[in-house]
């Protein structure tokens, strides 16, 4: 199930990309979720089979929990990724638009024979997403209450379903793990009322956002993409641990598609390489441009996405990629055609 590798290189022609992201990162900021795809997972044995198929723990979730999982193949490489939602009746399965047909085919080949059926529900719901410090402030006004146990650490929060008003209609916020901000979905299966909605919430002080504005997010949270960081390609395989989304791997769970090869990585200690930030100095790369390091004679790393991020103390450019533990650890001078990257923590602090 290879993809297409994604150019995630982001420029700063949009005169209020600025103004933007200070509203994901200051107040509170609305975009349409038009690029999210569902698939449903319903049969008396849907619970016992997802468990089986992907790195988390789909078993020990309750209604209205969710977790972030890797799918992989069965020599441990990374076919894809997804949000698992516990419903009463069904799980949703939340991904990006443009993995769904492959995730589907993917997991159709392993139901056997199983009580498990996979259905297409990405046209319907429809959602927004509600980002920002001031974004539990105005769900609060639209009668949507967040628990405090979530407000207590909101940004560090794994995925979990609240319920909203129904008038009628399917109806649900969804929290989702964001480093950075706290970060809302509301999906319904009425786009009258998210139409509704997204006016309450724009009247309330939310600013629309590109998603030049929330890619720049992205890489100020140090997130991988699939398709873009997590690579299945002809030329790149990633492997989960490489990705340092240690959040995804559950290592009591039981067996599921891949376990072997993580947890021989696990057993032997570590990969050779991990996911990482780096700060940019020079010309603006592109992504796949390679890393050097001096007394290695090949490269020792990949930057896989790449931005010049105008935040409001200043313009920064910024990086994800791959690069050696070693070289890391030697915390050797990184190098690339036209300037230097230095290794950062991520998330990055926002002042």
């Amino acid at each position: 199930m290879a993809t297409t590798l994604q150019t995630a290189v982001i420029s700063t022609s949009n005169p209020d990309l600025a103004a933007q992201l200070s509203a994901l990162l200051h107040a509170a900021a609305i975009a349409p979720l038009d690029s999210t795809g569902w698939i449903r997972v319903t049969g008396e044995d849907r619970v016992r089979w997802l468990n089986g198929m992907v790195t988390n723990a789909i078993q020990t979730l309750a209604p209205g929990e969710g977790c972030y999982n890797l799918v992989l193949n069965a020599q441990g490489r990374i076919q894809g990724d997804l949000t698992a939602f516990m419903l009463a009746d069904s799980i949703f399965l939340e991904t990006s638009r443009d993995q769904v047909p492959a995730l589907l085919a993917h997991l159709d080949h392993f139901i056997i024979m199983d009580d498990v059926e996979l259905t297409d529900t990405t046209e319907n719901p429809h959602g927004i997403l509600l980002a920002g410090p001031q974004a539990a402030s105005i769900l609060h006004g639209l009668k949507i209450i967040v628990p405090p146990s979530l407000l207590s650490s909101p940004t560090l929060t794994d995925h979990v379903w609240l319920r909203g008003p129904t008038d009628g209609f399917a109806f649900r916020i969804a929290t989702t793990y964001s480093p950075l901000i706290p970060r809302f979905e509301i999906w319904s299966f009425n786009d009258a009322a998210i139409a509704a909605d997204t006016e309450k919430v724009t009247a309330a002080g939310a600013k629309f956002v590109s998603p030049e504005a929330l890619e720049h997010l992205r890489l100020l949270e140090g997130t991988p993409r699939y398709g873009t960081d997590i690579r299945n390609t002809a030329t790149a395989h990633d492997l989960p641990q490489e990705t340092a989304q240690t959040r995804t791997l559950h290592f009591s769970k039981g067996c599921y598609l891949g376990q072997e090869i993580v947890e021989r990585i696990r057993s032997r200690g570590n990969v050779h390489r991990t996911f990482a930030g780096f700060q940019l100095t020079g010309a603006l790369p592109t992504p796949c441009t390679a890393l050097t390091a001096e007394s290695f004679p090949r490269p020792v790393g990949e930057l896989t996405s790449v931005a010049a991020i105008p935040l409001p103390t200043g313009p920064i450019q910024l990086a994800l990629g791959y690069i050696r533990r070693e070289a890391l650890e030697r915390k050797l001078p990184l190098e690339y055609p036209g300037g230097t990257a230095t290794p950062i923590a991520l998330p990055f602090k926002i002042s």
